[in-house]
């Protein structure tokens, strides 16, 4: 009876050690440890260049807040915030933003919340899951439900929370999903006409919207010179339009292009150069332009076509060599190399299997905010300049740090932030954002 119970008491020492190791682990996740091995998810990157993507009357150049950053690849350091309804905002965090949502009553259907469920490009594969389209309310295309419920990015109400939720959030600036007039993604409907809108409502918050540039059928080195005059002509004076100021005090507006990689360097660097045959350099329409780093190889095509800088876009950590954080440190030390900026993109987590059910290996769990941490972490390792949040609002790939709460339905339960609040996310941005400009003013000493 006493060699049993020392057996029993062994066993449950062992078992209690070994929850004692997971938690632990859980607790100290490095950019390294266990997600990348989960699925480094190189099989998603063909799906990379087909990914669709998101995406009133402005004033007249009305006074905007004081800013100041530095210039690509500048060693000087700045500090820079404002102060805005819900409390201080950091100008260099950036966060992607998505109008492209839809409801019956707004917009005379769902858009977007009915997704389809994305065949897998391999017919073997794809044939071994289900398709079709969600049904909202209660089955959206997303593993989170949304606290304001299935909306539309057209309601000023909600687009008031929205803007109300990312100066909570400290983040100055929200990079918004742009296409050109007329276009729009495979699922979506135009939302040019809502640019105003969204400058507005970012104005009274004193937040600043920059421009995500997405692939659209036919874009190239050309088409992006005429949207980017066609931008600047119609919004830059407005007083939220975000321009980067560098340290030399010449202020330029900072656009993101999106799969940059699907137009040859050759072809960028006639828009993108001094010398280029249609150079937008020197002109009045010079910018800051930022380019995706997938592969490895980028690095160089975005160096060669005369981009100022790149982004990494991705909340899948392991996902491509761009959003591997063990993999910054290299890209930052190449981008200091050649006076280009390096802005890491850090996420909440990944899960898109609402949308694309063949896509599991590459889902990262949230670990109630372990994750997130770890990547703001990794981020300011690097020291950049700027840091990309992805992101207020893409549900379908479950990146959003917007308000969520818990539902369940007949058919299914979806995922929420508890045992946290709806805003948990929100204070973990405000937190590092903190944090992040603390750390700035330690490098400048």
């Amino acid at each position: 009876m006493a060699r049993l119970r020392r057996k029993a008491c062994i066993a449950l020492f062992l078992f209690t050690l070994f929850i004692f190791g997971t938690m632990m682990g859980l607790r100290t996740l490095k950019p390294s440890d266990g997600f990348s091995d989960l699925a480094p998810g190189l099989e998603l990157l063909p799906m990379i260049g087909r990914k669709v993507d998101q995406r009133s009357v402005s004033r007249d150049a009305p006074a905007t807040p004081g800013q100041s950053q530095p210039a690509a690849g500048s060693n000087t350091k700045v500090v820079l915030l404002n102060s805005g309804p819900e409390g201080t905002i950091f100008y260099d965090v950036h966060i992607f933003y998505y109008v492209w949502y839809g409801t019956p009553h707004m917009d005379g259907k769902y858009i977007h919340w009915d997704h389809i469920l994305v065949p897998h490009w391999d017919p073997k594969i794809a044939s071994s899951y289900p398709r079709g389209r969600h049904m909202p309310p209660e089955d959206i295309g997303s593993s989170f439900y949304p606290e304001l419920n299935p909306y539309s990015s057209r309601d000023p109400d909600v687009l008031e929370s929205h803007m109300e939720q990312i100066g909570a959030s400290a983040a100055g600036v929200l990079v918004l999903s742009w296409y050109p007039p007329g276009l729009a993604d495979d699922n979506g409907e135009p939302t040019e006409d809502l640019v105003p809108a969204v400058l507005d409502a970012a104005y009274r918050h004193n937040l600043k919207v920059a421009f995500h540039i997405q692939p659209y059928r036919g874009r190239n080195d050309l088409s992006v010179h005429d949207n980017i005059k066609y931008i600047i002509d119609r919004y830059g004076d407005h007083g939220a339009f975000y321009k980067f100021t560098s340290s030399t005090g010449k202020s330029l507006p900072l656009f993101y292009i999106y799969d940059s990689y699907l137009t040859p360097p050759e072809s960028w660097s006639e828009f993108l150069t001094a010398t280029g045959s249609h150079s937008v350099r020197g002109s009045a329409y010079d910018s800051i332009f930022i380019a995706l780093i997938v592969e490895e190889r980028h690095k160089h095509d975005i160096l060669a076509s005369g981009f100022d800088g790149m982004y990494t876009y991705f909340a899948s950590n392991g996902f491509s060599f761009g959003s591997s954080h063990q993999n910054w440190k290299a890209i930052k030390a190449f981008c200091d190399g050649n006076n280009l900026l390096f802005i890491p993109s850090v996420g909440p987590g990944y899960i898109d299997t609402s949308i694309r059910p063949w896509n599991n290996h590459n889902t990262r769990n949230r670990v109630n905010g372990r994750y997130y941490e770890t990547a703001l972490q990794a981020a300011l390792n690097v020291r950049p300049e700027i840091v990309t949040i992805t992101s207020f609002n893409e549900w379908h790939e479950g990146t959003q740090i917007e308000r969520a709460m818990p539902k369940k339905t007949v058919t299914r339960v979806y995922l929420d932030y508890q045992p946290h609040g709806p805003d948990h996310y929100l204070e973990l941005t405000r937190r590092w954002a903190e944090q992040f400009n603390k750390e700035k003013e330690q490098w400048l000493m």
